[in-house]
């Protein structure tokens, strides 16, 4: 199976740079509230950077609520122009070190939340985790972007635990962090099917009551963003 990981630093800086670009393109035209950004692929051909960096920049605008993405009609601004750079601004100047404690509690919560939904889990969570997973799949499946989908899976984890201080908690995080969180790019459809059996294993030992496994199953998924703590944490030595 061969795998093409993209790591988080340069996820980062290329996600700091396409929205640098956005928000110079935005203040420079004087958007403000409801008008029209030009599309994906004017937007791609005047930054001179891919259609999926423009689509992972804008999934992260929207996340933020700065932009709202109508289908067959639009990108639209959903906040002023002032507003709008100020957030991008607080974005772009966030630490390294901002960014490790973001995923640091991520990793804390994502153990006590699936520990928690192992153990606690009802018939009717099960059933939100399976469509949560499944819509995942048919993403995956298809090709498409499954940042959303990852999002609600791990979600509907949260709620699963039956602790509402840690859904909230994920609530407030994982927007920070998913539009950077590192993406595993995959060549074949082996690669495919490795990317769902982490989350199918995690869902089954959610199922099977099993709380050590399930936290197995999580730091397995999350190997990527746990090698990026220890490689930063080296650093700092």
């Amino acid at each position: 199976m061969k795998l093409n990981p993209v790591r988080i630093k340069d996820n980062i800086e290329v996600n700091s740079l396409i929205l640098s670009k956005i928000r110079d393109f935005i203040d420079l035209r004087r958007l403000e509230q409801g008008d029209k950004l030009p599309s994906e692929r004017i937007l791609s051909q005047t930054l001179d950077v891919s259609r999926r960096s423009i689509r992972d920049a804008i999934d992260k605008l929207e996340l933020y609520g700065l932009v709202k993405s109508i289908p067959k009609t639009g990108i639209f601004m959903n906040t002023g122009r002032i507003a709008f750079t100020g957030v991008i601004d607080g974005m772009l100047n966030m630490e390294e070190e901002d960014f490790l404690s973001l995923i640091e509690s991520r990793l804390m919560l994502e153990n006590k939340s699936v520990f928690l939904a192992a153990t606690r889990r009802t018939e009717d969570d099960l059933i939100n985790l399976e469509t949560a997973l499944h819509a995942y799949n048919a993403k995956i499946l298809s090709s498409e972007d499954a940042l959303q989908e990852d999002l609600l899976f791990h979600l509907a984890i949260a709620k699963a635990s039956k602790n509402t201080t840690i859904y909230a908690m994920m609530l407030q995080i994982i927007p920070k962090i998913i539009a950077v969180f590192v993406k595993t790019r995959v060549c074949d459809e082996d690669g495919f099917n490795f990317e769902i059996d982490k989350h199918q294993a995690i869902f089954e030992a959610i199922k099977n009551k099993d709380a050590e496994q399930a936290i197995k199953a999580m730091n397995f998924h999350f190997e990527l963003l746990n090698e990026f703590c220890d490689d930063f944490k080296q650093r700092q030595i």
